[in-house]
């Protein structure tokens, strides 16, 4: 494996940032990214920013509205490993979408994952091992013939409306038993 083609920041640094100072950092680290991939393809749009994701995904490339956003309690709780991890993940994603042919290419398929490797050095990870606790909060809990589920208001308000879920392990119904703390979903 190469090494990080971006410098990584200081955690000493981000630990101390105001909310005004990491978005600042958020965004100097997209336009490193930027810069990196225009190494490229000299003709790739520079993405807007914006930190309006909420729940489990840490961020995203959206197309739609050209550019990429990111998830602000993630990144609070997460920082270093936000802009070493997350910044080139989405911007490898932006970069395939721009070139010839790249909105044929799968999302994490073999073009992003040799983007993450040769042009940022990375592992190509697709998702992140965040705690996502506090970012999505599952108050509902639901039950199969095996275990728990935590489900989030949107997904219980979808179940309360008609929609069938079943467990991936046992394919038993999940049926609805109350609301509970905080957790992960299975």
């Amino acid at each position: 494996m190469n090494r990080p083609a971006l410098p990584t920041p200081d955690p000493a640094r981000l630990a101390v940032l105001d909310e005004p100072a990491l978005l600042a950092a958020l965004h100097e680290r997209v336009e490193d990214a930027w810069r990196l991939c225009r190494e490229v393809h000299p003709g790739l749009p520079r993405p807007e920013v914006w930190c309006d994701l909420r729940g489990k995904c840490a961020g995203q490339a959206h197309f739609g509205r050209g550019g990429l956003r990111f998830n602000p309690l993630l990144y609070a709780e997460n920082r270093l490993d936000f802009l070493v991890e997350v910044v080139p993940h989405e911007m490898a994603h932006w970069l395939i979408h721009h070139l010839e042919d790249g909105q044929l290419a799968r999302p994490h398929g073999r073009e992003w994952r040799t983007v993450m490797r040769r042009l940022f050095g990375l592992e190509p990870r697709t998702t992140h091992r965040f705690d996502t606790g506090r970012a999505s909060p599952t108050p509902y809990r639901y039950a199969c013939g095996c275990r728990e589920h935590a489900f989030t208001a949107r997904r219980h308000s979808l179940a309360r409306r008609g929609r069938r879920y079943r467990c991936r392990h046992c394919m038993g119904d999940l049926v609805y038993g109350g609301r509970g703390g905080g957790g992960d979903t299975t």
